[in-house]
């Protein structure tokens, strides 16, 4: 799971890079709307859901709210849909107000986790209905429905019934429902969570397709962490009704804010050290065993205790020992298939999870082998 989450971050790395950074609307045409977020605030009695949340999207963004049950994430995007009032704050579109406006006056196009299709209506006649109900005259919104059908690879299965469809079909054609009024903003609560993994991966990259094809701002939310750092622009990550961290999901992933954000998103080695010096951004830093090593930092840090990230996948094994190398003995060792997953635990008492490829020729390690550990500065950050 670790090593699916860091290639999903280094490919998202190679995109954000080839267009500027991670958002960029060049090159694809943006119709989508900017939201702006302000001091949102949602209680049910003493239970604040929603708390002093703030948040700027900007036209065309994808943006995904991530985070576990109970985080805050679905209250948001029904405050935002109008589903549900504020208590205090201001939700805003284009710079107009909208928290009172009606939900269906807002123009969003909605994708739930039911995918809510009519069962006696045929897919034309699910993706037609908004456009029925807005008025739109007959030959163009057939037209329309054909174009919709089309990039949702829905057309051979225009004359079927929702009951003859397989799960990943239906959730097309509710896509396709919702972006067939080419609304300037699409929210989408957990619209794959249903699916098996497979069809899941597969609709990822159909809904970032769609994405960049028609410039709308979507707010995706999802508690799955590998869904957000392939689709997103930007990720939230939510806790307790609060925004913990915004970023895009190489920000996210190498450099989380805190404890939470890096153990929340992919799988993490958390070591507790003291830091001996600073040198701009690189810090030395020594583990409970006495071993040195550095790594980097962008917060100002005093001199002291500290907690250092290293992602498994950071960390390079060797059988004999290097220049500050970290001695550990194996405490467990499984075949993945491309995938070693190797714990072991160093002489201060921590474990360290590992994850590299395997190779030929080198043998699984058994529990109770010595092993060299090393890692660089530019592989674990230091955390506020």
């Amino acid at each position: 799971m670790a090593d699916e989450m860091a290639l999903r971050v280094e490919r998202r790395s190679i995109a954000d890079n080839a267009s500027g950074a991670a958002g960029d609307a060049k090159g694809r045409s943006v119709i989508g709307s900017g939201l702006a977020i302000r001091e949102v605030v949602k209680s049910y009695g003493a239970f604040r859901a929603a708390d002093q949340i703030s948040l700027d999207i900007e036209p065309g963004e994808f943006v995904t709210l991530l985070g576990p049950s109970g985080s805050g994430k679905t209250t948001l995007l029904n405050l935002i849909a109008g589903f549900q009032r504020l208590d205090e704050g201001e939700i805003a579109v284009d710079g107009r107000a909208v928290h009172d406006v009606p939900t269906h006056k807002r123009g969003f196009g909605m994708v739930f986790q039911s995918y809510a299709l009519f069962p006696n209506m045929t897919v034309t006649q699910n993706v037609a209905f908004p456009l029925r109900m807005a008025g739109i005259d007959r030959a163009r919104a057939d037209r329309r429905v054909a174009e919709t059908l089309e990039i949702m690879r829905l057309s051979d299965h225009a004359g079927k019934m929702p009951s003859q469809m397989s799960g990943g079909q239906q959730q097309r054609v509710a896509i396709a429902r919702a972006i067939v009024l080419r609304p300037k903003v699409v929210l989408m609560d957990e619209p794959l969570s249903a699916l098996d993994r497979r069809l899941r991966e597969s609709i990822q990259i159909e809904i970032r397709q769609l994405h960049q094809a028609l410039g709308s701002t979507i707010l995706f939310v999802t508690h799955d962490q590998g869904e957000a750092l392939t689709m997103s622009d930007r990720i939230a990550v939510m806790d307790a009704g609060k925004i913990i961290q915004v970023g895009t999901p190489t920000e996210i992933y190498r450099h989380p804010k805190d404890r939470f954000v890096a153990s929340f998103v992919g799988e993490s080695n958390l070591i507790e050290a003291e830091v001996v010096q600073k040198r701009g951004s690189t810090m030395t830093l020594k583990n409970r065993a006495g071993y040195l090593f550095s790594a980097e930092s962008r917060d100002a840090i005093d001199v002291g205790r500290a907690t250092v990230l290293v992602r498994p996948e950071r960390i390079a094994i060797s059988d004999t020992p290097a220049a500050n190398s970290i001695p550990a003995v194996v405490t467990s060792a499984l075949f993945l298939g491309e995938i070693l997953r190797v714990e072991a635990r160093m002489q201060g008492g921590e474990t360290l999870l590992i994850r590299c490829t395997d190779r030929v020729g080198r043998p699984l390690p058994s529990v109770g082998d010595p092993l060299h550990l090393s890692w660089g500065a530019e592989d674990c950050w230091v955390l506020s």
